[in-house]
């Protein structure tokens, strides 16, 4: 018999440290009103010095962990989603692990950018699906703060750090309904970061030449961004067999305002419906869509029986998208 997997527990974390438009006015050429009428960004957690992405994932862990009812030694496995682990080795989700005392759950990382928290989801589900495990803890992290150039006005203005975790156990009834992953690597070039792998490894050339921070040619990612959203949410909704005006809330990857209005405008989704929290934590990358989540539902946006659609889009270019009955 084939399971079905929901969300039992959700939790979040971002840094207590606050940067805000008026603070980046004052590091490099730009004004508050530019960037909130471009991006819809008015300020953004980041991370203090010596803080890494485990730290915070570990306290979104503890925290869906508490929502669910569970405690930690009842977790069977653990996958991180991010693409700013602390080190190279051991995994972030490893780090984790002995963080909150889950000491019988396997652990493992996976990197798909802004769209891994959705990637990790789908990934999870399989093995509640198969009966494999029965307590899976996904996380959504990133510390982008790390890898922020911040004279570079085009990308300092968009990132925030934070974490955010679900639950994920057996369903009786609702749960995830579908979900689409795509990628296409052509694009690969127009979001990356060159320096600290294993071709160009930490040398003094690759700090000289700023190679280890984030470079993102922003108007092709728009247009990429909004098309691969729309399908992959369209088609999601197209193997639930759900319509548009029976979805109660869409998330989306809170990455930029004018992405999201055109992402809601060409699904034909009322405003209402689309939650954003874009304004107070900017792109938190793997951490947006979970984060969002939980916001929405503490906010009594998401109800039992609705049915809500995530949807995500990164570096890669990767791209996602899920239908779920809470």
């Amino acid at each position: 018999m084939t399971l079905k997997a929901g969300i039992s527990g959700v939790g979040f974390y971002v840094p207590d440290k606050v940067l805000t438009n008026r603070d980046l006015e004052k590091m490099v050429e730009t004004s508050d009103e530019w960037i909130r009428t471009r991006t819809g960004i008015s300020e953004r957690r980041i991370a203090e010095k010596g803080t890494g992405t485990s730290d915070l994932a570990a306290k979104a862990a503890l925290s869906a962990l508490q929502n669910a009812g569970l405690k930690a030694e009842d977790l069977d496995l653990i996958i991180a989603a991010t693409t700013t682990p602390d080190m190279p080795l051991p995994s972030c989700a490893c780090l984790v692990q002995a963080k909150i005392g889950a000491h019988k759950a396997a652990a493992f990382d996976l990197a798909a950018a802004c769209a891994g928290f959705v990637y990790a989801l789908v990934t999870a589900e399989q093995f509640i699906r198969t009966g494999t495990y029965k307590n899976i803890l996904v996380i959504g992290a990133d510390l982008i703060s790390s890898y922020i150039d911040w004279t570079d006005r085009s990308t300092c203005i968009l990132f925030g750090d934070g974490a955010g975790a679900v639950v994920l156990t057996p369903a009786k009834t609702g749960g995830i309904l579908s979900s689409v992953i795509g990628s296409d690597g052509r694009h690969a070039d127009l979001l990356k970061i060159c320096g600290g792998g294993s071709k160009f490894p930490a040398t003094a050339e690759t700090v000289k030449n700023k190679d280890h921070y984030l470079r993102m040619t922003g108007s092709e990612v728009f247009k990429l961004a909004v098309r691969g959203m729309t399908d992959a949410v369209t088609e999601s909704l197209q193997k639930a067999n759900v319509s548009l005006d029976q979805v109660a809330c869409f998330i989306p990857h809170q990455a930029n305002q004018r992405i999201i209005d055109a992402v809601g405008e060409r699904l034909g989704l009322a405003p209402e419906k689309v939650f954003v929290n874009l304004a107070k934590y900017g792109n938190t990358s793997a951490a947006s869509c979970v984060i969002a989540l939980c916001e929405a539902l503490s906010m009594g946006k998401i109800k039992k029986k609705d049915k809500i659609v995530l949807a995500t889009f990164g570096s890669g270019l990767v791209w996602g998208a899920m239908v779920i009955e809470w």
